[in-house]
């Protein structure tokens, strides 16, 4: 993995290859060209934020935005990975996906559910206390796909 697709905020790799699968490590919604954790929808391209569901009403974008925003982040940057690897969402066979907050699961899902259309990888959720680097990250996912015999 190179360049600042990949590029993780400590001393780790985002992804590593072991035959023909590709595991990446945990990841979460950090835009590294502003350095900052993504916090709602201005954080997202335009054309994204309608479909995720921006309604311009400030007492529903700023309670659901966070974890919309987090979670189209996260998965986008799992779909470039596992595409810069010569794979597709598709390929992806297992998700482990950790929440600040349980109750933000409803939410993630239907964001998760449009970048696997078709079958769903297997999962598991797990509810942690915390997050790094602050408590403003909602959700972390780590993924492994299968890209097929080297």
């Amino acid at each position: 993995m190179s360049g600042a697709v990949g590029q993780p905020l400590a001393r780790y790799a985002a992804a590593r290859r072991a035959g023909g699968f590709l595991f990446l490590s945990g990841v979460i919604a950090v835009d590294p060209a502003r350095g900052r954790v993504v916090s709602g929808f201005a954080d997202l391209p335009v054309d994204v934020r309608a479909s995720l569901g921006e309604t311009g009403e400030f007492s529903i974008d700023i309670r659901q935005g966070p974890i919309l925003a987090q979670s189209w982040f996260v998965l986008n940057r799992i779909r470039t990975l596992i595409e810069a690897e010569g794979g597709s969402m598709a390929d992806t066979c297992r998700l482990v996906q950790y929440f600040r907050d349980l109750r933000d699961y409803p939410l993630y899902a239907r964001v998760r559910r449009s970048f696997f259309p078709d079958a769903p990888p297997v999962s598991t959720v797990v509810e942690v206390s915390a997050m790094l680097p602050s408590a403003e990250v909602l959700v972390e996912v780590e993924a492994t796909a299968w890209l097929g015999s080297v």
